[in-house]
């Protein structure tokens, strides 16, 4: 668990971390009434940044994962002492030593960390057979067990994945094609000169979108400052996920000297992932985060106009925009309803680990079933969604970019 950072500019008080941990308390001693009540005062909380004292109580009652967590009792335990489908245990145990590896929770292989992160990963692949692993679920699950055990970790990360980001993590990824149109879309509108380079150089968002939106930025900003963006993503829902990528852009290419530093797609790439730190310093970023003119309204009536235009898939299932919730408020309010009809949450799904008697037939490697940055440029039926063709060769999963 973290601690209040040192005094330095930006960063508050110990006076006011204090006031603020003491607001958290008394909101979350009565988490209903301030939900149906309240709202707005969370929100504004969560947007000034919630105490890291508090996180581990905080997250879990604004994702929700607290209801489901208390409506099925056993299930994590049930799934952590399964034995998991090999194939996927092979995978995400390559992946473990790129967690933060510098951390000191995820140093060691035989650590608490990497078994943790191990365990949760293998749980959400039984829970979840028919969308298995996706590389990106690594850090998210990492940030998570920073701050929770791995059952309240491994709960939270189901929200994310099932009402925050539905589509995303599955193996045709349908969601992030969909919101690569939608930022493209926004980008043309808010940073007209910003998206009128983009497409002259060819960079389109499926080269630097899916490290931002799949990790949650956990590989693209400053620590301190990925939390800041957690507290408001897991408040407000993906909204504020545009609104990042959106000052990220403008941050790197917002002026006409920093355009014309950039007249290749390598350049431009190059700025997205070398914006200053002064500039991303947590109380900084997120003041112009949330100066954004993005409303809720704006991205669903903008969702719905590229959804309509989407090329229709040979390759998978199309995007379901409105399996996704618009942050705690909505999520709380679904929870209300369902338990008022008496069944909070499905059904818990069967765990099924015993391996066929007939042998299967080949399938592809896990990690490269449509969930890399070549898979993404290239399954889609029609035209790239920016720029002229581009050779691939030699491409690599979007994690083993640095940004």
């Amino acid at each position: 668990m973290s601690v209040p950072c040192a005094p330095r500019p930006g960063c508050p008080s110990v006076d006011l971390i204090r006031q603020r941990e003491m607001k958290w308390v008394e909101m979350t001693s009565h988490w209903e009434k301030t939900m149906s009540r309240r709202y707005k005062k969370v929100k504004m909380q969560c947007r000034k940044g919630i105490p890291s004292a508090l996180r581990a109580r905080c997250w879990p009652l604004l994702c929700g994962a607290h209801v489901c967590q208390k409506n099925s009792p056993g299930t994590y335990q049930e799934l952590a002492e399964a034995p998991g489908d090999p194939q996927w245990m092979e995978t995400i145990g390559r992946d473990l030593h790129r967690q933060f590896p510098l951390h000191e929770m995820f140093v060691s292989p035989q650590g608490h960390g990497q078994q943790g992160l191990l365990q949760v990963l293998k749980a959400y692949t039984l829970y979840r057979p028919e969308q298995g692993y996706c590389q990106a679920q690594g850090p998210v699950a990492a940030v998570l067990l920073m701050h929770l055990p791995p059952e309240e970790a491994f709960w939270c990360l189901v929200q994310i994945c099932e009402l925050y980001l539905p589509g995303y993590y599955g193996p045709h990824m349908e969601a992030v094609r969909l919101d690569a149109e939608v930022f493209m879309a926004l980008l043309r509108r808010l940073l007209p000169r910003v998206h009128k380079h983009l497409q002259q150089v060819g960079v389109g968002p499926l080269l630097y979108l899916p490290e931002w939106f799949l990790c949650l930025f956990a590989r693209s900003l400053p620590f301190p400052t990925v939390l800041r963006v957690w507290d408001a993503f897991l408040s407000e829902g993906v909204k504020v996920l545009f609104r990042v990528g959106l000052t990220l852009v403008r941050l790197a290419l917002g002026t006409t000297e920093q355009r014309l530093a950039c007249p290749g797609l390598l350049e431009t790439l190059g700025a997205l992932r070398a914006v200053p730190s002064a500039q991303l310093q947590e109380e900084v970023f997120m003041s112009q985060v949330h100066g954004v003119a993005l409303s809720e309204q704006d991205l669903q009536r903008e969702i719905k106009t590229q959804l309509a235009q989407l090329p229709e898939s040979t390759s998978g299932p199309p995007p379901r925009p409105k399996a996704r919730l618009a942050g705690a408020q909505a999520i709380f309010e679904a929870q209300q309803l369902a338990g008022a009809r008496g069944s909070a949450r499905p059904e818990v799904p069967r765990i099924v680990v015993q391996p066929p008697e007939e042998p299967r037939p080949p399938r592809r490697k896990p990690q490269t079933r449509g969930k890399t940055f070549h898979g993404l440029l290239t399954r889609s039926k029609g035209p790239p969604i920016e720029g002229p063709p581009r050779s691939h060769r030699g491409s690599t999963s979007f994690l083993d970019t640095r940004f």
